[in-house]
């Protein structure tokens, strides 16, 4: 049998495409989150600050020309709801600096808000400056309210954002490989159907594959549909071959026998007759060897596909023993069938006949004359066993393993003509019903006795 050689899979392949897909999307669902989260929790700070210091601003008045500042609570306490962060803060008029943190610089840039992230007191803070012009003795003085706040809170609320997101992210990574498992295991399944119909089918069941396939499989299942017919006519012109073969091969070769045993009669000179009676030799071991050959060659064709029907083994037997006790008659051999009722199995006529034939033909070649030869059908609870036994020189001690395989012949086998296929039959007939060939020597005296089992009907 051909190994087929593996190169990869299908199934891991698409595996490997929809995770690496999905880890993709998971680490940029992770990063995106993240982002939003950063972009949300800067903006909810900022928002804060802004209305802390517009707060105060709004708490400021020039009054009989003189700044008054009345620092709000709520302009703090709304900055430490959300968070522990540390607040610090800065009130300047112009050039003079009225309250708060004096080294509190103000922040650069355009505009009436205006934001920034820094260091002050090794701390990273988040500061907001917000200006407005008052007027004192008709002349417009910039007051300036600088507010920073720490950013502990927000970094706390990143990393615990962060942690959910990647659990989200790790959640969504298993339930898309869960998602791919199953979208690759029902992608390969068409394939595996496919593979399991055409493994099914014999040499006899080459019907073209009509079951719908995915759009993607139809080149490959047309391409094996015509591979299949090719394999029909090829199988139909072999067997016609075999069976022409069987005629033109036996027909002739049974006429030179009996052309070279009327010849044998006539002729006086004993070198005459020793030539003859090598080429009768030579002509039985052809015919044997080609009977034998094309024998093999049906049983392998049609164990794939056999003919099951109710057989009464020991009736087969019988009608064995009779057609073969003429030929048993001329080497002075004795035929015994020792047979029970209701040995029924579900099996192939022409393939058992096939194997008892061969059987019975080796016994006869293997047994001395005036020997006996029992052909026994025995029923046991859940199987049939056909049995022949001989009394000729029985199987060697070695080697007893192998006599089944095709032309293995037995150390003792030399002289006698054969081509070492008769035990193969039975035993490829066996196994194609579900049963086996059991070998051993004669128990209670010379000869060999072969059994073959059958699952009982």
């Amino acid at each position: 049998m051909t190994m087929v050689t593996a190169k990869g899979s299908i199934q891991r392949r698409l595996m490997v495409s929809l995770l690496a897909g999905a880890a993709l999307l998971a680490v940029a669902l992770f990063f995106i989150v993240q982002s939003l989260a950063r972009q949300l929790a800067e903006e909810s700070q900022d928002n804060i600050l802004l209305a802390s210091a517009t707060s105060i601003l709004d708490a400021s008045a020039v009054r009989q020309g003189e700044l008054v500042l009345d620092l709000p609570y709520s302009a703090f306490s709304m900055l430490g709801n959300l968070s522990d962060d540390r607040v610090f803060y800065a009130v300047r008029f112009g050039a003079d600096f009225i309250t708060g943190y004096s080294d509190l610089e103000d922040v650069r840039g355009l505009g009436e808000a205006r934001f920034e992230t820094r260091d002050y007191l090794d701390e990273p803070v988040r500061v907001v400056a917000l200006s407005r012009l008052l007027s004192i003795s008709g002349r417009p003085t910039k007051l300036t309210v600088i507010i920073a706040q720490t950013r502990n809170g927000q970094r706390e609320t990143l990393e615990r954002i962060s942690s959910i997101a990647a659990t989200i992210g790790l959640g969504f990574f298993l339930a898309a490989a869960g998602l791919a498992a199953l979208a690759s295991r029902s992608a390969i399944r068409p394939l595996e159907r496919l593979a399991v119909s055409v493994g099914r089918r014999g040499p006899q069941d080459l019907r073209p594959v009509a079951a719908p396939v995915p759009s993607e499989m139809v080149t490959l299942v047309a391409a094996l549909n015509r591979f299949m017919e090719r394999l029909k006519v090829s199988l139909a012109r072999s067997e016609e071959f075999i069976a022409e073969a069987a005629h033109r091969v036996r027909t002739p070769l049974a006429t030179v026998r009996t052309q070279a045993d009327i010849t044998l009669r006539r002729v006086d000179k004993e070198e005459n007759r020793a030539a003859l009676r090598e080429m009768i030799r030579a002509i039985d071991e052809s015919s044997r060897a080609a009977g034998q050959l094309l024998d093999h060659a049906m049983v392998t064709f049609r164990s794939d596909n056999l003919e099951h029907s109710a057989l009464d083994v020991g009736q087969l037997a019988a009608e064995m023993v009779d057609r073969l006790h003429p030929l048993a008659e001329l080497r002075d051999i004795d035929l015994v069938l020792d047979s029970t009722s209701g040995a029924m199995i579900s099996g192939d006529t022409i393939l058992i006949q096939n194997a008892l034939r061969n059987l019975l033909d080796n016994a006869i070649k293997f047994s001395p004359a005036e020997g006996t030869v029992v052909v026994s059908v025995r029923r046991l609870e859940n199987q049939v066993l056909l049995g022949v036994q001989d009394q000729g020189k029985g199987f060697p001690a070695e080697g007893r393993d192998r006599l089944t395989r095709r032309f293995a012949r037995g150390s003792n086998a030399e002289g006698i003509i054969g081509s070492g296929l008769g035990l193969t039959i039975a035993n490829e007939v066996a196994l194609a019903h579900g049963g086996g060939v059991e070998i051993a020597n004669n128990r209670k005296g010379p000869g060999a006795c072969v059994t073959l089992s059958f699952p009982s009907a």
